[in-house]
């Protein structure tokens, strides 16, 4: 029986501690054989990433996991067994899985050639490291700064929610329709404030829901001021009356959190819809609450300048309605001041009118009174442009002329037409 050759059982040896050092790994390792890739081993990080139900050896990877194929990564294995170059890769980009249950994910990656005695590639040892969670935490990071810049240059609270609602169906590593409401001032109604993805009729029709108890995933949180997750729409009873609406247009689960203020005030209500029935994972928690607090400081903010928007109108309209009332109080006293010199001067004039005609004979009493008649001394004559004049009180005679057109005071040699005919 030949001897064992040192250089080839130092290699198996080398395998068995690779395996042993990356079986319990999370990082994800592969030892292919062949220029099919055969999946010849693979720790249970590898099976895990891929799904538990592909866990195959003896076959090629692109059996195992057909997805590749398209993705170019078949191609970059036959590139290094038959260059027998390794290559190194940082954030390479994979999507695992085809069809609902597609994802996306971030590695770190290495195929280092396997080599035998003679130095011939037999087959790729692939060891990665999964980044997708850095690589989402960078992307949401840089889109969370985004929109806090919106928020600070006051951007329209519309741009804002729908710019997050469509980030964070980037983000989301399996398909997701995000909402936003907006409460009423009153908090008993929710209105439409972003569905980028969501249809239109489906909008309209929750646009106005009542918040309360059973009013689907969205008016309950609202008026329960907690998160409601209905992992599945067709069963749960908050959605016996939106079901059939649900239906067309297609949402399977609906997990809905309350926006609140500051103070604990409801500000709306912000919900992840999903396709297929689901529960959350801590990472959809964990990113609905980074933008619910996102929304609630951009809806805060939107009311905030919208107070300040209507007292700085109700500012201006003080503003324009002091100036008017100084305005008339100005003419007023403009045409006050004009009365007052009128007055003076036709108290003036009565006064030397009735210096004039003291010594004309004249009635004794005001002829110009009420019915039951004045007893003031009658002391001025006045005459109108036909011809008709009296005698009066000082009193009477200035309202006479104040109210009555064409009254003057009548000089001695005035007669009226009557005078005129009987000359």
């Amino acid at each position: 029986m030949p001897a064992a050759d040192p250089a080839v059982a130092g290699r198996g040896a080398a395998e068995e501690d690779l395996r042993a050092l990356f079986g319990q790994s999370t990082a994800v390792f592969a030892s292919l054989t062949g220029p099919a890739h055969v999946v010849e081993t693979a720790n249970r990080a590898f099976f895990d990433t891929i799904g538990q139900e592909r866990v195959r050896t003896g076959v090629a990877l692109v059996d195992v996991m057909p997805e590749l194929a398209d993705q170019g990564f078949i191609a970059l294995l036959d590139q290094v067994y038959g260059t027998g170059e390794a290559y190194i890769g940082r954030d390479v980009r994979v999507v695992l899985g085809s069809g609902p249950q597609a994802r996306e994910a971030f590695f770190d990656v290495s195929y280092e050639p396997r080599r035998d005695a003679d130095g011939t590639v037999t087959g790729i040892r692939v060891l990665g490291v999964e980044t997708t969670q850095v690589k989402h935490a960078q992307r949401l990071m840089t889109e969370h700064r985004a929109l806090l810049e919106q928020i600070a240059r006051q951007a329209p609270l519309t741009e804002v929610l729908d710019g997050m609602a469509r980030c964070i169906e980037n983000l989301a590593p399996q398909e997701v329709l995000v909402s936003v409401l907006l409460a009423d001032p009153d908090g008993r109604h929710l209105r439409h404030g972003a569905a980028p993805s969501l249809p239109g009729f489906y909008n309209e029709a929750i646009d106005g829901i009542a918040t309360g108890e059973g009013v689907g995933s969205c008016g309950t949180a609202a008026h329960r001021r907690e998160p409601v997750i209905v992992t599945d729409i067709t069963t749960d009873p908050f959605w016996d009356d939106f079901r059939e609406l649900a239906g067309r247009a297609g949402l399977a689960a609906c997990w809905s959190t309350p926006i609140l203020a500051r103070d604990g005030g409801l500000l709306g209500t912000f919900a992840m819809y999903h396709r297929t029935p689901r529960v959350p994972q801590e990472s959809d928690l964990a990113l609905t609450r980074v933008f619910a607090g996102t929304a609630a400081l951009a809806i805060e903010r939107h009311h905030i300048e919208q107070a300040k928007t209507a007292a700085e109108a109700r500012a201006r309209a003080a503003h324009d309605e002091l100036a008017r009332v100084l305005r008339v109080e100005r003419e007023l006293r403009a045409e006050a001041e004009q009365r007052a010199v009128a007055s003076a001067e036709l108290a003036a004039r009565m006064r030397a009118a009735a210096a004039a005609q003291a010594a004309l004979p004249h009635p004794e009493h005001c002829q110009l009174g009420d019915k039951p008649g004045c007893t003031a001394p009658a002391e001025i004559k006045i005459a109108d442009s036909w011809g008709d004049s009296a005698w009066g009180c000082t009193a009477h005679v200035e309202e006479a002329i104040l109210n009555v057109r064409s009254v003057f005071i009548a000089s001695e040699e005035l007669g009226g037409l009557a005078a005129y005919l009987n000359r």
